[in-house]
């Protein structure tokens, strides 16, 4: 899960601006966006989104609204039919909650930060109160985020409340599963950088040339500066992504290699033509690698049928690509999920 909704709503905390959390918290039927979506909205700006058109202008519109009056209460439901309030073809009915984020709110969102930083999966749990009782907002540990099947579960709107009948969110808070190691801070390393940190995804960035890196970056972008990639390799998570795209032949070949002694690689990409491939499955012969290993290399990168070798275009391509790996990931775990649970009755 990406932190970009808590980065941003801690930049708004510390410059004193009025601002207010929009979450999904539940759908029925068919919406623009999935259950815990989120975007944030102050009297001027609004970041992120939770599916556009007439959703997202109504939704900003009681956002402002709620920043306008001091006697408003910090945390809401409100049910949206989509159909039946803004005549959109979707016909879902989406529950958001609004929650007015005051200085009392940065404690959570830093400790939640952290979590995720630290790759840990946990719950918020928001209580949106009552006449007499303020709202609030827990983190907690919780066995089911950490399951496979649950750890793309979106946030879930307990209607049913506490025992004082107050609405209640659940939301999971979970580390993206698909992590992605990019080799190169060439043109087409930050044209695929740059896109990654939109997308659902951690990604670890690596070249020895300091100077070639942005000053900033995306929240879920790390930078390793490194003339030692190879402990980068080691390192990794299990089931990471590779992209080998350096200035440097040799190096490649070098880190294909380092990749193709794990046995936990989810995919592993090399930038560069048939006729790279062609001479690096020549090298790996050569130097005694069975053909089965380097077989798992994907040479040349991206999805077929997008061509061109323009720097953005090769991303666009290998990002489509990533993001259709993810999928099949969240299906297998979901498969797995559900083959353990049957298992048990």
């Amino acid at each position: 899960m990406s932190t970009a909704w808590i980065d941003q709503a801690l930049w708004c905390l510390e410059r004193q601006q009025p601002v207010v959390l929009i979450s999904v918290a539940s759908i029925r039927g068919s919406a623009p966006r999935e259950a815990g979506a989120k975007m944030l909205v102050s009297a001027g700006h609004q970041w992120l989104t939770i599916g556009g058109g007439q959703l997202e202008w109504q939704a900003t519109h009681l956002a402002r609204a709620q920043l306008q009056d001091a006697g408003h209460a910090d945390r809401w439901v409100r049910d949206i039919p989509l159909a039946a309030s803004l005549g959109q073809c979707c016909g879902g009915l989406v529950t958001l909650m609004f929650e007015h984020l005051r200085e009392t709110d940065r404690a959570w969102l830093m400790q939640a930060r952290q979590r995720l930083c630290q790759q840990e999966a946990f719950e918020r749990e928001v209580g949106v109160g009552g006449p007499e009782l303020a709202s609030w907002v827990h983190l907690q540990d919780s066995t089911s985020a950490s399951h496979p099947r649950d750890r793309f579960q979106a946030s879930r709107l307990l209607d049913m409340a506490d025992a004082r009948g107050c609405p209640v969110l659940t939301e999971p808070l979970v580390p993206d599963a698909l992590h992605v190691v990019v080799f190169g801070a060439g043109h087409v390393g930050h044209a695929l950088v740059n896109i990654l940190g939109t997308l659902p995804c951690r990604v670890t960035w690596v070249d020895a040339r300091d100077d070639l890196f942005p000053d900033q970056v995306a929240p879920n972008v790390t930078i390793e500066a490194t003339d030692t990639p190879e402990a980068v390799i080691d390192q990794a998570a299990p089931d990471s992504c590779y992209l080998v795209m350096t200035h440097d032949h040799a190096l490649d070949q070098h880190l294909c290699e380092q990749v193709m002694k794990r046995d936990d690689v989810a995919y592993l990409g090399l930038i560069g033509s048939a006729t790279k491939w062609h001479k690096f499955k020549q090298r790996f012969a050569a130097r005694g690698i069975a053909p089965d290993r380097y077989a798992r290399i994907t040479c040349p990168i991206g999805e077929p049928g997008i061509e061109g070798k323009q720097p953005a275009v090769i991303a666009v391509s290998v990002a489509a690509q990533l993001m259709r790996l993810r999928t099949q990931m969240m299906h297998r775990l979901a498969a797995m999920q559900d083959e353990a649970a049957t298992a048990t009755l």
